[in-house]
């Protein structure tokens, strides 16, 4: 594919382009006007009266001809303009402005107004996006576009739901319609394409749910915006030809898909259930250890091993129950 250089064009100002070929035109309707008053009080000749008509016209048409070089470029708009097939040059610069009449605007080929709708309508359908039909000029506004979700099988081939929100400008117009057919269907498609490569070599979850963040894997629940930045730089080299910047990429949905997501879900109830038992646990114990060591300590009572271990058990089991302890009180001796 051949990169076209882009040229930044300076176009002259369209207020005085315009004034001038108004003043043309109407110069010419006055001359016309003129020389027929000229001819019918037989003050010129047939032949001149033919000459200076066909000048006055020829004026007149040829004004008409060169009023289609103004061009009106809005902010943050560019205009890319070609000559019989030849790219000429970008126009960046908003307001009104005067070029050669015979330019034309390169836009994408796909642009036709119903081709483009019922392309869309059905993009739109699939994948629950948000984007808007191209036209002449090409907008450089910062765009958001949101891509459907996607199921995509995760590192360990769990089927996952993953979405993400892409914004984007045009920095490049003259790449946007020169070097790609269709830049937002491209971008649409790079987008899923890219999504799909990343999410894949991640986890949707830690699965031995380590509690270090050093040794922890990165996952697509607990690592989002570390996969999101190396989305966008996936992304942005794969549009780059496209003349698009890639502003920054979020994931908007991650999920396991409905068919294993009741599955997962019980898992995760496990696994937050096991990490509160361990806390209890861990609790209790320092509890319990502080209790003996205060007994011993204060001299409140002497225990043997065999009471020692009685009374660790009975206080292990009231520390760590989900129900309130019904204690029961010895009136006799311990032993």
């Amino acid at each position: 594919m051949q990169d076209i250089q882009e040229k930044i064009m300076k176009p002259v100002s369209g207020y005085l382009m315009l004034a001038v070929l108004v003043l043309l035109i109407l110069a010419s309707t006055g001359g016309i006007i003129a020389i027929s008053i000229l001819y019918g009080g037989t003050m010129i000749g047939q032949t001149v009266f033919g000459l200076l008509l066909a000048l006055c016209c020829l004026i007149i048409v040829v004004s008409c001809i060169c009023l289609a070089g103004l061009k009106v470029v809005n902010p943050n708009e560019a205009l890319v303009l070609s000559l019989f097939g030849k790219y000429v040059g970008t126009i960046y610069e908003a307001g009104f402005h005067y070029t050669n009449p015979f330019l034309s605007a390169v836009y994408p080929k796909k642009s036709d107004e119903e081709a483009m709708k019922s392309l869309f309508e059905e993009t739109l359908t699939k994948k629950g996006g948000r984007i808007s039909l191209p036209r002449r000029k090409v907008s450089t506004k910062i765009s958001t576009f949101v891509n459907g979700n996607q199921k995509v099988n995760d590192a360990l081939g769990n089927p996952v739901d993953v979405s993400a929100i892409v914004i984007w400008r045009v920095i490049n117009a003259t790449r946007a319609v020169i070097n790609i057919d269709n830049y937002m269907e491209y971008l649409s498609n790079q987008t899923d394409s890219t999504i799909r490569n990343i999410a894949r070599l991640y986890p949707y979850d830690d699965v031995d749910d380590s509690s270090c963040a050093e040794d922890a894997e990165m996952t697509l629940r607990g690592s989002a915006n570390k996969i999101a930045e190396e989305m966008q730089e996936e992304l942005q080299k794969r549009v780059a030809d496209a003349g698009i910047e890639i502003i920054d990429v979020r994931l908007n949905q991650i999920a396991y898909a409905p068919e294993i997501a009741a599955a997962m879900l019980q898992r995760q109830q496990a696994t937050a259930i096991i990490a509160a038992r361990r806390k209890i646990v861990e609790g209790a114990v320092s509890m319990v250890e502080m209790a003996l060591d205060r007994l011993k300590t204060d001299g409140v009572v002497d225990l043997d091993d065999e009471r020692r271990a009685q009374m660790v058990g009975n206080l292990m089991v009231v520390l760590c129950s989900n129900r309130e302890a019904n204690p029961v009180v010895n009136a006799g001796s311990i032993y």
